[in-house]
């Protein structure tokens, strides 16, 4: 019988008393369950990717739960391939995702949520509005929802430096974007704090929008940081390659980085682009 694997995506913001104690106790379990992936733990919350059979990330999922400060905690999750990491990596930082624009009360400061349904909806009713698109520049070349701006951002980090250059969405409604949420939890703080008044952001991100509504108004693949690079999440006959590559503009999902950049930039090149530029070029490897 063929062995079957999950990848899940989750976070919290939730105060954590002792992160170097949750470490080592999420650690064991993962070890104990063979689960490999990223986690990162602050003070102010969790923020993982995991993948294991579907056996064992249904028992990480419960053991989480049992936990009064995770058990409500979302879990978004895909098909994966026992590939997508080669190892466990769990470590403490000061962000569970670095905007390093100073702390914020993620649950009184963050904007108002609009659910895959209500998005899907002012897209049906043709709505004025915009989508502002939290995550990497590289990120939203292979996939992104229609009406799509982007402050072309090569990491979050980037985003407060980048407030000028979006300032005219001010007087919009706006919808904040990003794969799983928690980097438009945090950066729609500080928008609202830079005068963005009509801003909204979409409650667990676009891997649920793309669920919920494969095929609709969400074109491409959906990029992952894991070694699989994208995901179709839910895969459509009709899906569309938006991708294309740098160099020939062929449709392409493939990603190499260009080492001859410091730091390294993703960029999506097909195979034979690739052969062509292979001195400077080298394909995602494994992590």
């Amino acid at each position: 019988m063929e062995t079957k694997y999950k990848v899940i995506l989750f976070y919290k913001f939730v105060d954590i008393a002792d992160p170097k104690k949750l470490m080592k106790e999420q650690r064991e379990l993962c070890e104990a369950l063979g689960l490999k992936g990223r986690m990162l733990i602050a003070e102010e919350g969790v923020n993982g990717t995991l993948e294991g059979t579907e056996e064992n990330i249904e028992k990480y999922k419960r053991v989480l739960n049992d936990l009064k400060i995770f058990e409500d905690i979302k879990f978004k999750e895909s098909e994966g391939n026992g590939k997508a990491f080669t190892k466990l990596q769990i470590t403490v930082k000061k962000e569970v995702v670095t905007l390093g624009a100073g702390k914020f009360d993620v649950k009184e400061e963050t904007a108002p949520e609009l659910t895959a349904e209500e998005l899907h909806n002012l897209y049906e009713q043709n709505e004025d509005f915009v989508i502002l698109d939290l995550r990497n520049d590289f990120e939203i070349e292979v996939g992104r929802m229609e009406k799509t701006v982007h402050p072309n951002l090569q990491n979050f980090r980037d985003l407060p430096q980048k407030i000028e250059e979006i300032k005219n969405l001010k007087a919009k409604k706006v919808v904040a974007v990003c794969t799983g949420g928690i980097r438009c939890e945090k950066a729609t703080c500080l928008l609202k704090q830079e005068g963005f008044e009509n801003i909204y952001q979409l409650k667990d991100g676009l891997h649920t929008y793309i669920q919920k509504f494969p095929g609709a108004h969400f074109k491409g693949s959906l990029f992952v940081f894991d070694n699989r690079m994208t995901t179709p999440v839910v895969d459509t006959p009709a899906r569309e390659i938006i991708g294309r590559c740098l160099y020939c503009t062929a449709p392409s999902e493939s990603f190499a980085s260009d080492d001859s950049l410091r730091p390294s930039r993703k960029l999506i090149c097909c195979d034979n682009c690739f052969s062509s530029h292979s001195a400077t070029l080298r394909r995602c490897t494994p992590r």
